[in-house]
């Protein structure tokens, strides 16, 4: 019986969105975190009678016909890709993004990674880097005698000194962007990657070519609604609940039909 193979597919995909929705709630709290939502398509049919197939010696043609599906299958998680609200922190090195774009990073590969998460650090030698240490590119170091930095939105940074009376400017910060930015491939710890199917990157200065600004002093917070999510989780229980029925069903209709006599 079919029944059985399509209401396992159910509950594999009831399962997928669970976890899906798990990692968002688990992420509600992230720096710059854009909820995911697990999306399906229908598998391919069974044609027992194709529509439009002739069905008479006089030309009459099946109307609809029969056509058994086989379930259901993933198709994509894809990224909800929307502006998360900001968040004060005034710390000098905090940024926040205000419209499309990511920054970039170098790891430790000499490979690039991209970035909404902008609670920038400072390393031992000055250089501006992430959380995890990575630099931000393009470079910028800030001198051991900085009393203070100023970042404009344009990304503009200036150092500060007791002994001068106006700011250095020390570099300014670009935003990258993406033809098709949920493309992008998810890496771990707030970073993505390009692929072929977010396109090549295209680099800018913040404000310009429809890229969005910084904002010193604050951070982008996570896009979870949390509401929505366990709505959605309820849902979702009730969908493997109801595959799960069906299976039991199935079981007792073959159970009766071994039991014929």
């Amino acid at each position: 019986m079919r029944a059985l193979k399509i209401a396992a597919t159910g509950m594999t995909a009831q399962q997928m969105r669970v976890e899906t929705i798990s990692n968002n709630l688990a992420n509600m709290n992230t720096t710059g975190y854009n909820a995911r939502r697990a999306e399906f398509a229908d598998l391919h049919y069974q044609q027992m009678a194709r529509p439009g197939t002739v069905n008479a010696s006089d030309g009459t043609v099946l109307p609809t016909g029969v056509q058994l599906g086989l379930g259901v299958r993933p198709a994509a998680v894809s990224v909800q890709l929307s502006q998360g609200a900001l968040s004060a922190t005034g710390g000098d090195l905090d940024l926040a993004i205000e419209g499309r774009g990511y920054l970039e990073v170098t790891l430790p590969s000499g490979q690039p990674a991209y970035t909404r998460d902008g609670s920038l650090k400072r390393s031992a030698e000055g250089l501006v880097v992430t959380s995890d240490g990575f630099a931000v590119a393009p470079e910028i170091t800030i001198p051991e005698d900085a009393r203070s930095i100023s970042i404009n939105a344009e990304g503009e940074v200036y150092a500060y000194f007791d002994d001068a009376p106006g700011g250095q400017l020390l570099g300014q910060f670009s935003l990258v962007s993406f033809a098709n930015a949920k493309g992008l491939e998810a890496a771990g710890s707030n970073l993505f990657r390009e692929t072929e199917a977010s396109g090549p990157a295209t680099i800018g200065n913040p404000g310009e070519d429809g890229l969005g600004t910084l904002r010193q002093g604050y951070l982008e917070d996570s896009t979870v609604d949390a509401v929505r999510e366990v709505t959605e989780l309820i849902e979702a229980q009730r969908g493997y609940e109801m595959n799960a029925k069906v299976i039991s069903a199935v079981d007792q209709m073959m159970g009766a039909t071994t039991q014929v006599r």
